[in-house]
């Protein structure tokens, strides 16, 4: 019988496939570069266990611990005009008192968080709106009181 025919008998040694376990695997040598121990994953590699190795058993593998640093940030100081945009926004011109309360808690934010440049920039514009909102309501008050001496005026 040829070894090289698989009718009639059971196959040869050299024509069994490469998963069979009556024929072993032969490796091929690796690269120079290949790591030591190719089982052991790299920090961003996965790793699969061998196949039929049950759950749970063997060696754990954890990812590197990482340290984490605080830094205690010091707070800054910048004046938020908290009172100065409630006042404006109740007495002089409503909307421009919300947007300057809304800048207001945005820099007492900012201030504690201690993000400086934040902490300034939303004080200016905290500042900016509560003065814009009393300039229109005083001069809302200035032109009722014309008006109202105008109409008495007109009456006497």
């Amino acid at each position: 019988m040829d070894s090289g025919n698989n009718q009639g008998g059971p196959p040869s040694a050299h024509n069994l496939p490469p998963y069979s376990e009556k024929h072993p695997y032969h490796q091929q040598p690796l690269p120079a570069d290949w790591p030591a121990n190719p089982g052991m994953p790299t920090q961003y590699q996965a790793y699969y266990p061998p196949y039929g190795a049950v759950p749970g058993q063997g060696a754990v593998i954890q990812p590197p611990q990482q340290t984490t640093f605080m830094a205690r940030v010091q707070p800054t100081h910048e004046p938020d005009y908290l009172v100065y945009s409630i006042l404006t926004m109740i007495f002089c011109c409503l909307p421009l008192g919300i947007a300057a309360l809304v800048f207001s808690i945005q820099t007492r934010d900012a201030n504690h968080d201690g993000d400086g440049i934040a902490a300034k920039r939303n004080s200016r514009k905290a500042l900016i709106f509560a003065s814009c909102a009393l300039g229109l309501g005083l001069l809302w008050i200035i032109v009722v009181i014309v008006l109202v001496v105008i109409a008495n005026n007109m009456v006497d």
